[in-house]
């Protein structure tokens, strides 16, 4: 790596107040507010580990020297890039804003970077800033962008003391950790003075060296210095921090912990919260990942992900020449057409009165209730301790009343098995 520069000291002095007592601005809450409104959104995890098809994690997973791993960058040729197809594609979705991979653990930066020549436009044939294409598509487009951004290096010396992940991978050197936090915020003001107005940094890592001195004041500070409005989340699956604006679960919905990591009720804040998940099983492009999922599993997903007052990040990995694969494409066109119908249940909504369960999830906007009923039923509904006050209830897709009945106990509904559907039945309620 290169000897810090007088930039990297430039930022380490100029950003060194605390955001303990971090006040967002006016435009950070009306980003805040669109965020909690936008409901759906694309994950992309895309890098020149693409080209081993292996996913994202196979520098560590494989135990890549970083003499071989530095071979790749001279394969990374995507011919077939097109930024204007993917935002549409993602615009066709359903999808309001797109997350991408700016920077991966792998270390190589996907954008052109003057703080390392470890990056797409100077270590690879394409010799192209892929962001850059993409920001211009977004702001033509009307979606927002936000950049992950890793937290975690394998590559870089001055990551040192190193963490619990890449401890295989030959090469590594040893370096100053000071240093490397002025190269985060260094880059970080890269990626927010040279793209335009940027939605959100999406961190990841810290769990890498969970007990460190990141400097997350300083970090978060320079971020909403130089655009108030972005929005700051750190996928540290801990409860947020000071300076966060929006708290992120990984594969799991809020409260869940299906997937060993710490997301306990007590974990849950009051700020916008978001779901990422994967549209197969893999993060990056994984050449044998059979684990596509259906379109009942995604819609059901994304209401899921509404009904527990949070928003859905899906992802998907790229392939190595720029192309997103096909039954990716198809199934966010099929997510896309069911939300043209019934978006209207998910967009701008919060949780609603009737709590989650295995069977149902209610979404909400003012008096408007929106019963989801994801596991079809027999025609007799039974929803417990429901006991607000109701003016109507009707099936959302063709608005026909059905019968109902409020007691004590609770409200019966009843719904013909022909009116049911087998990924969601809607059940409108207009209350008092």
């Amino acid at each position: 790596m290169k000897k810090i520069s007088l930039l990297l000291i430039i930022v380490w002095i100029s950003h060194t107040n605390a955001q303990s007592n971090y006040v967002p601005t006016t435009e950070n809450l009306e980003a805040r507010k669109w965020f909690d409104e936008a409901k759906f959104g694309l994950f992309i995890h895309w890098g020149v580990y693409s080209i081993l098809g292996d996913g994202e994690w196979v520098m560590n997973n494989q135990n890549i020297s970083i003499e071989e791993y530095e071979k790749l960058p001279s394969f990374f040729n995507p011919i077939e890039y097109n930024a204007e197809e993917w935002v549409k594609m993602a615009k066709n979705a359903g999808m309001k804003y797109i997350t991408i991979t700016s920077r991966h653990h792998d270390g190589f930066s996907m954008f052109d970077t003057k703080l390392t020549d470890y990056n797409i436009v100077q270590k690879t044939p394409y010799k192209k800033d892929v962001l850059k294409d993409l920001a211009a598509a977004c702001k033509k487009e009307g979606i927002k962008l936000f950049f992950y951004y890793s937290l975690l290096d394998w590559h870089n010396d001055d990551y040192f003391p190193r963490g619990n992940t890449g401890t295989g991978i030959q090469g590594r050197g040893e370096g100053k950790w000071e240093n490397y936090i002025a190269f985060m915020k260094a880059q970080l003001t890269e990626l927010l003075t040279n793209y335009g107005d940027i939605a959100g940094i999406w961190f990841d890592g810290k769990w890498d060296r969970k007990d460190a001195n990141w400097y997350f004041d300083d970090i978060y500070k320079l971020i909403h210095d130089i655009q108030p409005q972005c929005l700051i989340g750190n996928n540290h699956h801990e409860s947020v921090l000071p300076g966060e604006d929006f708290q992120m679960f990984e594969k799991d919905l809020p409260g869940k912990s299906t997937q060993g990591f710490a997301s306990k009720p007590e974990d849950i804040g009051e700020l916008p919260k978001e779901v990422c998940e994967t549209i197969n099983g893999s993060w990056g492009f994984n050449l044998k990942d059979r684990k596509h999922k259906s379109k009942k599993e995604l819609v059901q997903y994304l209401i899921k992900a509404a009904g527990y007052n949070s928003n859905l990040l899906l992802n998907v990995g790229p392939m190595p020449n720029g192309n997103i694969q096909p039954e990716h494409i198809q199934s966010l066109a099929e997510v896309g057409d069911w939300l043209k119908q019934n978006g209207e249940t998910i967009y701008g909504t919060e949780g609603g009165l009737i709590p989650p369960n295995e069977n149902w999830v209610s979404t909400q906007k003012g008096q408007t209730l929106y019963l989801h009923i994801l596991n079809t039923q027999k025609n007799i509904l039974f929803v417990p301790e429901f006991i607000h006050r109701i003016t109507s209830i009707k099936l959302y897709h063709n608005k026909s009343k059905i019968k109902f009945e409020q007691t004590k106990y609770g409200l019966f509904l009843d719904i013909p098995l022909s009116e049911q559907n087998d990924i969601d039945t809607i059940v409108e309620i207009t209350l008092k």
